[in-house]
């Protein structure tokens, strides 16, 4: 017969300390029994065989090892798991079958192992390993959440097919589940896991998990106990994820997790001392469940002591930066209220890597290895004297500069940004500006950017920095189409935003297009039944590869045809074309800092009128022509994300300017301006009549001459040849100028704030502003179809266009002058590379002025609203705002509050 050696191997750890001595106990105790059983003859309950007879404790050759029971699993390689050899000596009951058993254990692939001795001859012994594989799951089904959560459960859990089930699954699922909920504020979330046998797939069981999340226990009450400096409300705004049950609360809701709640205790201390209470502590706290409210009502003991001030404060073991530097920086004086938060900022300040303490003091000049500590020297009644201990150490250089992650994107790209190069004095700042210059590259994920340092060796003075990279992708594709402007707008557009010129005619780099050189390219269609635009651009950010100068150049083309805004007829015998050629170059600077921009352009419009008379246009056949440069000045130094900056700002200020033609082309153009001053309709009988002896009458139609013509296209095109010959060559001047602040609120909560100022002037008074390159404002700034170079500013709350002058026809003519004002709050949702979303809230003004001499910056149209914005690299940044305006628009008889509008936002308008 079989003789049972081990019964069978539990579910265990056996390699947890506290269970190490004791499993292996129990094993060798359960071998001895079952070998005295065996011994005295007491198997009755096993079918009688012949006994294999043995001495217990004697050492047996191991000739052969069998591998029973149903398993999916190889014979041999079980049997090599085991540690078990052919001829290895064992001992029976021994060391060497209870090693076996932990080894296959530690596994986690079985439910039972147990081994039979099989024969045994002479010295050699034959064993039979039985094992009871444990099973997979085949599928998994959640109850008691919405649909949309399940497969986030799933995947968190990592419950996937043909995963072993066992009890530490099945426990480390469900306190994780419980645990994710609890943290939502349901803190009697019970979970229950069942699994069946699946029929139908061998050893295969199917899995229901049930949730119960019950209701969401909210904080009843936080109440304070011996504050007499401080209120509750203050010690309640200091715990900032600790809240209690507040209708008017929105950004913070009323849960308890206990994580943070002892954070927020720490809080709550840290609220004394920057008020001089340094000796201030909570002596108990308590957290009491209402199970019949289904509420926490929390209750906190303080014990505040008395308030301090700073005494002297001295300054140990620094030979670098003088007393006088670095009182400076440190910025507290004697006899100032205690704040040992702000002390603790001054010396190094955990939550801005680039503040102006102390530590970044010394690390943005070499001294990785600083140390600087505060120490308490003496506490005489209320006062309190510091030593600023400095360990200054050696100075540190960057030796072995690396990037791992960037499988697409080549490494000349990155390593160009870098501002930390081998051999260069160690430098915070610089590693803070790399990470930011990296993540402004658009090529990688901004939030898991992670600068390694590695190799750390104070004695060599020498430190190598890793540079961690997500690429994520860059290429985006432009498919919409809309109704606007009285027709259909069919729009696609596809932009490159890491391609590869060099590689064009390399086969094997198309995968599928040339990329990794951070060049841009851009090809645009955009059209409907009266009017086509195509487009492209490109760019290259470190033209000659050598220098930041930036080379960008683009071409389009332009048709409008006349149509009627009521029939929506178009004919397409009357158009309006315009060709567009613009090359520039932009060159970062080094003084005053690096963040500045110098840019340049030179741009040639031409601008063909076939038989196009309009209200836009003085004439309607004829053509102009636009050559100007363009010079400005800019500095960003926005934070790393480029979607969702949380820090910095962004200045720019250009100027546009064309040749003075007036002073080379010997025209007089008070002369020609006399001529235009005439009326194509005439408004005042005359006292005589016109050139040709006819009297003139109100209503009559006049030539730029004065003299009656029979109808107002003749007056007309007569006006249009004298305008014709003054805007044959554009002569303009246009300045521009924009502000752009970031500021972090609290947490995650930024606030945008920024202003615009547009001008569009004139050389010469009597030549008059040109109708082209005006200001549009209102909406959401999308440049719709419009192709007169005209710049359109969004200002949400209002229709497109309709905050822009107009003539005495009602007819929109464009600014020469506006100004815009605008406060945003932002708070991001996710800011995954996949996907980043962010909800804001905003405050907006501005207006537009058909001249200087009109200008009031006071006189402004006001809006108010919420909206939301989705950036997805592929199809760049989408958003929905809905806008209240305050004001009534221009030529509204109504003259009341505009109301509500919707805008739908593509690409960076705002």
């Amino acid at each position: 017969m079989r003789l049972l050696l081990v019964i069978k191997k539990e579910n265990v750890d056996l390699e947890k300390p506290a269970n190490k001595l004791n499993n292996f106990l129990v094993l060798q105790k359960r071998i001895q029994i079952v070998f005295t059983l065996l011994l005295l003859g007491s198997f009755s309950q096993i079918k009688a065989q012949e006994r294999v007879p043995f001495d217990q404790g004697k050492k047996y050759i191991l000739a052969k090892v069998s591998v029973v029971g149903k398993i999916s699993f190889n014979e041999q390689t079980v049997v090599t798991f085991s540690g078990l050899q052919k001829g290895q000596e064992i001992t029976v009951p021994g060391e060497e079958i209870s090693g076996a058993i932990k080894k296959l254990g530690k596994l986690g692939l079985f439910e039972e192992i147990e081994f039979y001795v099989n024969k045994i001859d002479n010295d050699s012994i034959y064993l039979d390993l039985n094992i009871i594989e444990l099973p997979k799951l085949n599928e998994v089904k959640i109850v008691g959440v919405k649909k949309s959560k399940v497969e986030g459960l799933i995947k968190d859990n990592s419950l996937n097919k043909n995963k072993i089930v066992n009890e530490n699954l099945i426990t480390t699922t469900k306190n994780y589940i419980e645990n994710k909920y609890k943290k939502d504020g349901f803190y009697n979330t019970k979970v229950t896991i069942t699994t069946t046998p699946d029929t139908t797939a061998g050893n295969h069981v199917n899995m229901l998990v049930r949730i119960d999340k019950g209701s969401k226990v909210k904080i009843s009450s936080i109440d304070f106990i011996g504050n007499k400096q401080l209120t509750d409300n203050k010690l309640r705004a200091a715990m900032k994820d600790t809240k209690q049950k507040n209708f008017f609360r929105v950004l913070k809701a009323s849960k308890f997790i206990p994580e943070k709640y002892k954070t927020d205790l720490e809080k709550v201390i840290a609220a004394y001392k920057e008020r001089g209470y340094r000796d201030a502590r909570i002596i108990y706290d308590s957290v009491t469940y209402s199970k019949e409210k289904n509420t926490l009502a929390i209750k906190i003991n303080v014990e505040e002591g008395n308030k301090y001030y700073f005494g002297n404060i001295k300054f140990l073991g620094n030979t670098v930066y003088s007393d006088q530097l670095l009182h400076r920086v440190l910025g507290i004086k004697k006899g100032e209220t205690y704040n040992g938060v702000l002390l603790e900022k001054r010396i190094a300040d955990k939550t801005k890597p680039d503040a102006e303490d102390i530590t970044n003091l010394y690390q943005n000049n070499g001294y990785l290895f600083s140390n600087i500590n505060a120490v308490e020297v003496k506490t005489v009644n209320d006062t309190i004297d510091f030593e600023i201990r400095v360990t200054e150490g050696p100075i540190a250089y960057f030796n072995k500069i690396t990037v791992v992650g960037n499988d697409k994107t080549n490494d000349h790209v990155i390593y160009r940004e870098l501002r930390t190069k081998p051999g260069e004095k160690y430098s915070k700042e610089q590693l803070v500006r790399t990470i930011r210059e990296i993540g402004q590259l658009g090529f990688f994920d901004p939030e898991a950017i992670d600068p390694k340092f590695k190799n750390v060796d104070a004695a060599a003075g020498t430190v190598d920095i890793e540079y961690n990279v997500v690429e994520k992708g860059s290429s985006q594709v432009e498919l919409q189409g809309g109704y606007g402007g009285g027709g259909f707008i069919g729009t696609l557009g596809l932009s490159f935003n890491n391609f590869s010129v060099r590689n064009m005619f390399n086969k094997e780099a198309y995968k599928p297009l040339p990329m990794g050189d951070g060049q841009k390219v851009s090809l645009r269609l955009q059209g409907s039944t009266y009017f086509r635009t195509y487009s492209m651009s490109f760019s290259e950010p470190w033209f000659g590869g050598k220098k930041p100068v930036q080379f960008s150049s683009s071409i389009s083309y332009s048709t409008q045809y006349l149509n009627n805004f009521v029939t929506r007829d178009v004919d397409k015998s009357r158009s309006f074309n315009i060709l567009t050629l613009q090359v520039g170059l932009a060159k970062r600077l080094t003084v005053p800092d690096d963040y500045f921009v110098l840019s340049q352009s030179v741009s040639y419009q031409h601008y063909d009128l076939k038989n196009y008379n309009t209200g836009l246009f003085t004439f309607g056949n004829g053509t102009s022509r636009n050559l100007a440069y363009t010079i400005g000045i800019s500095r960003s130094n926005k934070g790393t994300n480029p979607i969702f900056p949380m820090y910095g700002s962004d200045f720019s200020i250009s100027a546009k300017i064309t040749p003075p033609y007036s002073l080379l082309n010997k025209i007089n153009y008070a002369d020609l301006g006399n001529q235009a001053e005439y009326k194509v309709k005439a408004t005042a009988d005359a006292t005589a009549g016109d050139a040709n002896g006819q009297m003139i009458k109100v209503g009559d139609y006049l030539d730029a001459n004065g003299n009656k013509v029979s109808t107002y296209q003749e007056a007309a095109t007569d006006q249009g040849k004298v305008d014709q010959k003054k805007f044959n060559w554009l002569e303009y001047y246009k300045i521009k100028f924009k502000g752009d602040w970031y500021t972090k609120v609290y947490g995650k909560l930024v606030l945008r704030t920024l202003t615009e100022f547009g001008f569009l002037g004139a050389y010469d008074q009597t030549r008059g502003v040109v109708p082209f390159e005006r200001f549009y404002l209102g909406g959401d700034g999308m440049a719709m179809y419009s192709m007169d170079g005209r710049e359109t500013i969004g200002l949400r709350g209002y229709k497109n266009n309709t905050l822009t002058p107009t003539n005495a026809n009602g007819e929109q003519i464009g600014a020469t002058v506006y100004n815009k004002f605008s406060m945003e709050l932002r708070y991001p949702i996710t800011l995954k590379a996949s996907a980043s979303i962010y909800a804001l809230a905003f405050l907006e003004a501005g207006s537009a002025y058909p001249s200087f001499k009109t200008y009031n910056p006071f006189d402004l149209k006001r809006s108010a609203g919420g909206g939301l914005r989705v950036f997805m690299p592929a199809f760049g940044l989408l958003g929905i705002d809905f806008g209240y305006g305050f004001d009534a628009a221009p030529g509204d008889v109504a003259n009341k509050a505009h109301g509500f509008e919707t805008h739908f936002i593509i690409g960076q308008q705002f």
